[in-house]
């Protein structure tokens, strides 16, 4: 294929001269490559504004001598409401959709995912996002993945939101593969729902067997959600990072064995931020006073947002444990479980005379984390 270094090779220098001549080889194989891309380039540089440099590139991976193909695929993609940048970001990565047949390999794609609910803005988002959908079959891989998906998640809006969310979801043969390993060791359908629902890639990946073995080894149920959740933990955090976020747990007096306990507990725990367990232990520990070791029986508070959530109620349960309204040997999950409404009702209101420097305290430490101002 011709790039513009590619004559330099063939160049012959005469002995004592220092100017390079190009050989009869060199001019032939020059001409033979630029008649036979001329055209491509030409025309990408002057339908779609591409660069010489990107023109040459597009071009090696494809080829057409007349505008008829190429500008029919274009004419699809305008009818179908795509923009020039759509257009451009799409050829550039997918060059050779510009040689196909558009109502043959294009039209049957947009036809199905239409038909399944999808708008055409959404056929737009995807395409543009995921261009090798257009080159996948659908015989054989978009409508078998589709129906894969929406088994677990048993309808097409669903699907479709998942279709639309994910990439890499057109690898029928991987996913198909992966649900199979997984309804083989006892995975319900609810668990495998799950992973289609929140993470895909999961089940696209090519070692997942390896993840599989290793919660099972931790001892989670394969019956059960929390062993997806935990699979979704051990697929997405990598090993260091893993190992960061115990050590983070550890300097604040947790065990290795509390912190595999805790996951066991609430297998999410792990999807939670170094950063963030370090800020929710600094409150607990520096600013109440309270024992790091109780947040080991209640490994779910790590889900629940500090500004929102942990410190404004904190601060009602340690206002009432020092005015004697509250027993230190109460469940010290529960008022962080409940929700708004209960615990406004039964760490709040029920205390009458109480309640109303209960609710300021409340509401004044009760900070929106996107505005900084109190709700």
């Amino acid at each position: 294929m011709f790039r513009s270094q590619s004559l330099k090779p063939l160049f012959l220098y005469s002995k004592g001269l220092t100017t390079p001549f190009p050989s009869t080889l060199s001019l032939k194989l020059f001409s033979l490559t630029s008649q036979q891309h001329s055209f491509t380039v030409s025309y990408l540089i002057d339908t779609l504004g591409f660069s010489p440099q990107t023109a040459l590139k597009a071009s090696q991976r494809v080829s057409f001598d007349t505008p008829q193909k190429p500008d029919s695929v274009i004419a699809f993609f305008n009818k179908n409401g795509f923009t020039q940048a759509h257009i451009n970001n799409i050829v550039k990565r997918l060059p050779n959709i510009l040689a196909c047949n558009a109502d043959k390999r294009l039209s049957p794609k947009f036809q199905f995912l239409l038909s399944k609910g999808a708008s055409a803005s959404d056929i737009v988002r995807l395409v543009n996002r995921c261009p090798r959908i257009l080159g996948s079959s659908l015989k054989n891989n978009v409508i078998p993945s589709f129906e894969l998906v929406k088994r677990f998640l048993q309808s097409d809006q669903k699907t479709i939101d998942c279709v639309f969310g994910n990439r890499p979801f057109l690898q029928y043969s991987v996913g198909a593969q992966n649900v199979d390993m997984l309804l083989d060791v006892g995975v319900k359908d609810s668990g495998i729902g799950y992973l289609f629902g929140r993470r895909p890639s999961i089940l696209l990946s090519t070692n997942l067997s390896e993840a599989i073995d290793e919660v099972m080894e931790m001892g989670f149920d394969t019956s059960k959600i929390t062993f997806a959740i935990a699979l979704h933990a051990k697929r997405v955090v990598s090993k260091s990072r893993w190992d960061a976020k115990v050590d983070a747990f550890k300097m604040w007096g947790w065990s290795e064995e509390m912190v595999i306990d805790s996951f066991r507990k609430h297998p999410l725990l792990m999807l939670t931020s170094k950063d963030k367990i370090n800020e929710i232990m600094r409150f607990w520990v520096v600013e109440l006073g309270w024992d790091p070791l109780a947040l080991a029986k209640m490994p779910k508070i790590f889900g629940f947002s500090l500004e929102r959530r942990i410190v404004p109620r904190c601060l009602v349960v340690r206002y009432l444990l020092v005015k004697g309204l509250r027993e230190k040997s109460a469940n010290l999950s529960t008022p962080f479980d409940v929700s708004e409404e209960l615990f406004l009702k039964n760490y709040v209101m029920r205390f009458k005379e109480e309640a109303s420097q209960l609710l300021k305290l409340y509401q004044e430490k009760k900070v929106s984390k996107k505005t900084g101002r109190t709700v």
